[in-house]
């Protein structure tokens, strides 16, 4: 039972952590219903439902991928324009 409770009491302290350190490097456009200090208090002082609730509302999730406004880079071994130069 110990080892149960050890487990649960670290798999909390990491959750915390990656939420706390998620929130802190996220720029403040990226972080929703509150202001990041609000959601780094809260992350801090409220267990385990602090962290579930940012990860589940807090945050926004961007589109997985290149940003819609950037050109991908290629290899020139697969760029059509490079390999019509050639």
């Amino acid at each position: 039972m110990i080892k149960v409770q050890g487990f649960l009491v670290l798999l909390s302290l990491a959750l915390t952590l990656y939420t706390f350190v998620d929130c802190a490097m996220r720029d403040e456009t990226q972080i929703k219903k509150l202001p990041k200090w609000g959601w780094l208090l809260a992350i801090l002082f409220t267990g385990i439902f602090g962290p579930i609730a940012y990860l589940t509302i807090g945050r926004i999730r961007g589109p997985k991928g290149p940003k819609p406004g950037k050109k991908r880079i290629l290899p020139p071994d697969d760029d059509p324009d490079f390999l019509r130069g050639l």
